[in-house]
């Protein structure tokens, strides 16, 4: 029974050592990690979208961050590290898109929103004054606003 026991609590163990992955190869080289850490910042996690594949965990950007080292390595610039990962992967694994006609609408879209707003809201305004006339006082309502400024000054 204490053998099974044992048994059972050593599979237990090495259970939770099953699932783990191999942790992600960092460059000997210190500058070459360095730089290549540095255009990871650059560009984007495609299966995250909103981290930069050197703050992503997924299997993806680790694979990626691989493939920086790999081509620093060969001798590629970052420029053409840059290049390579766009035509594969278009304008969206760029942290931050270029200015230019197919990426307008992400420069230019937060604005227009902003804009729309504030003109939606003004329009409301204005609309909202003209919907209600003023009108003047009645002789009976005029002479109780005065008898209770009148009131309010009389109070020490």
């Amino acid at each position: 029974m204490r053998k099974l026991l044992a048994l059972l609590l050593l599979g237990f163990m090495f259970a939770g050592a099953a699932p783990a992955k191999e942790a992600p190869t960092v460059a000997t080289d210190p500058l070459l990690e360095k730089r290549a850490m540095v255009l990871a910042e650059e560009l984007r996690c495609l299966v995250c979208q909103n981290q930069t594949i050197a703050d992503s965990h997924a299997e993806l950007a680790v694979d990626l961050k691989n493939q920086i080292r790999e081509k620093l390595k060969a001798g590629m610039s970052e420029a053409q590290i840059i290049d390579y990962m766009v035509a594969r992967y278009g304008d969206f694994v760029l942290y931050r898109p270029p200015v230019k006609a197919s990426t307008l609408p992400l420069w230019i879209g937060p604005f227009a929103l902003l804009f729309a707003a504030l003109a939606g809201l003004f329009y409301y305004i204005v609309r909202r004054r003209r919907s209600t006339p003023e009108q003047p006082l009645s002789e009976a309502e005029a002479t109780r606003v005065r008898s209770l400024l009148d009131a309010e000054e009389e109070r020490p």
